[in-house]
């Protein structure tokens, strides 16, 4: 164990993972079983951790190896400009729309960042980021309309 975190309502673990041999982050409500071990844990060297975690977005971690450029009409473009939705973001007007790029390694928490500013909000780049969110606005389209899941 390394770090402690609580972030968005749930407990994270910071810790080395001997199975990736590389640090991970756990959350602490899907651990199944824990077990102490007469063992010191090995202190990682805290550049090293704020290195390994702050680069990813949100609670995924690891080195960004992406940038989204996402583009927010103006009905909610003021209140996005005040967010810092990563420490390395940047941010620029253009006209009345903000444009945000925000470099990340897993695209899971922020394709529902994206998704809470619908219909405000385009992703602008990577195309593959911009498939994932056409792929859930119409998976949820054809829920509604009964074409998909079936059970409306």
């Amino acid at each position: 164990p390394q770090t402690l975190v609580y972030y968005r309502e749930n407990w994270y673990l910071d810790a080395w993972c001997h199975l990736r041999n590389d640090l991970r982050t756990f959350s602490l409500a899907r651990i199944e079983r824990a077990e102490i071990l007469n063992v010191k844990a090995e202190r990682v060297d805290p550049k090293r951790l704020k290195e390994h975690f702050s680069q990813g977005y949100g609670i995924f971690s690891g080195k960004a190896r992406h940038t989204a450029r996402l583009r927010f009409m103006p009905q909610v473009a003021r209140e996005i400009a005040l967010q810092q939705w990563h420490p390395d973001q940047i941010g620029e007007w253009d006209g009345d729309n903000y444009l945000l790029s925000i470099p990340y390694s897993d695209d899971r928490e922020l394709v529902q960042d994206i998704l809470r500013h619908t219909p405000y909000v385009i992703v602008e780049s990577p195309a593959k980021l911009k498939k994932s969110i056409k792929t859930k606005l119409q998976r949820g389209l054809e829920s509604y309309l009964d074409k998909g899941l079936g059970w409306l």
